[in-house]
């Protein structure tokens, strides 16, 4: 058995999954929409601007955190982001599961069960 094989196995898999199926169909509620675009594109910008911070070190001040949060609360009225961000957290969800199958199943190597 080749891990790299079942890797891209896996990766076909995932690809293939109704959770990428549904976040490619919101996707393209979103697209044809181009109000719910920008919307999704401001909030999306502005979360990677606030990750970059939290990855060099620095404590976004809490105003622009509850900003982000009203921000996605107001998204989440748009049947459209909502059902995008339903499919992303599934996806997510899965992939945190295969991540923890993975991490139980080398466990042993470091004395656990």
């Amino acid at each position: 058995m080749n891990v790299i094989d079942k890797a891209h196995e896996l990766a076909r898999a995932i690809k293939e999954s109704s959770e990428v199926a549904d976040i490619a169909g919101a996707m393209r509620v979103i697209e044809a929409d181009p109000e719910s675009k920008a919307m999704l594109d401001n909030f999306r910008s502005k979360q990677i601007e606030l990750q970059q911070q939290m990855m060099n070190g620095e404590m976004p001040p809490q105003e622009e955190m509850e900003k982000m949060e009203k921000l996605f609360e107001v998204l989440n009225l748009n049947l459209g982001i909502r059902r995008l961000f339903e499919a992303e957290r599934r996806l997510s969800v899965v992939i945190e599961d295969v991540n923890k199958i993975i991490t139980e199943s080398l466990a042993q190597m470091y004395g656990g069960n």
